[in-house]
């Protein structure tokens, strides 16, 4: 196995000192398969069971740059999975939720971020409908792609607070966006790459079922389509 020595790597781009130094302090080949672990410190995404990734580590650090964090903020992450990207953003701040829709795949995230003494909540659930009896947050991190940035994320977000989700129909036409609420609650949005990310999971619902929500979905799709 590679060696965490040099760990991780000089991105010319990723210079927040704090999620290098998550990246530098959380042991990586801790959370993939056994079979794996020569590999844990390669700038890859590996796969993790039950159709699942650990995301690429610079793709961690640019997404986990983009958020902006304190050791104050309080963060919301849509897709547990291995539980890595958990591990990273807690790091920085004691005051992460996290959402797997996987119960397999939350249980042992939970025992691997228990392990570490990490302080972050977790729950089974559907991740399009966030974690309401958080809210509102600073950030909301999904670490899988949908057709649209689902309405409830952006809701829960605070004033002056910021999402980042990979967003497109498959998995060859994905763009990383990051959305900011203003504290007037306009929207922006910007690209900040092309990605490869698993599909998010969540249930069917009319879209209309809320108006507040429905309203929300149109100006995020207009955002998204300027």
């Amino acid at each position: 196995m590679r060696g965490r020595e040099g760990w991780p790597p000089r991105w010319s781009d990723i210079t927040d000192p704090a999620v290098r130094a998550a990246l530098a302090a959380t042991p990586r080949h801790l959370f993939v398969p056994p079979e794996l672990r020569d590999e844990a410190y390669e700038d890859i995404a590996l796969p993790i069971g039950q159709g699942q990734t650990i995301s690429q580590p610079y793709i961690v650090a640019l997404m986990t740059q983009a958020l902006r964090l304190t050791p104050d903020s309080r963060v919301l992450e849509i897709g547990t999975g291995s539980g890595y990207q958990t591990a990273i953003l807690a790091h920085i701040t004691p005051h992460v939720w996290s959402v797997e829709v996987l119960p397999e795949l939350a249980r042992a995230a939970g025992e691997r971020l228990q392990g570490l003494g990490c302080p972050a909540m977790l729950k089974v659930g559907d991740g399009s409908l966030g974690w309401p009896e958080y809210a509102p947050y600073d950030a909301v991190m999904v670490t899988a792609a949908g057709a649209e940035i689902p309405p409830a994320l952006v809701q829960q977000l605070a004033p002056g607070g910021r999402l980042v989700m990979p967003v497109g129909g498959s998995a060859w036409d994905q763009m990383l966006w990051l959305v900011e609420k203003g504290p007037d609650d306009a929207l922006y949005a910007e690209r900040l790459a092309e990605v490869r990310f698993v599909p998010l999971v969540a249930r069917r619902r009319p879209p209309d079922a809320d108006p507040a929500l429905a309203a929300l979905r149109r100006r995020l799709h207009e955002l998204l389509t300027r």
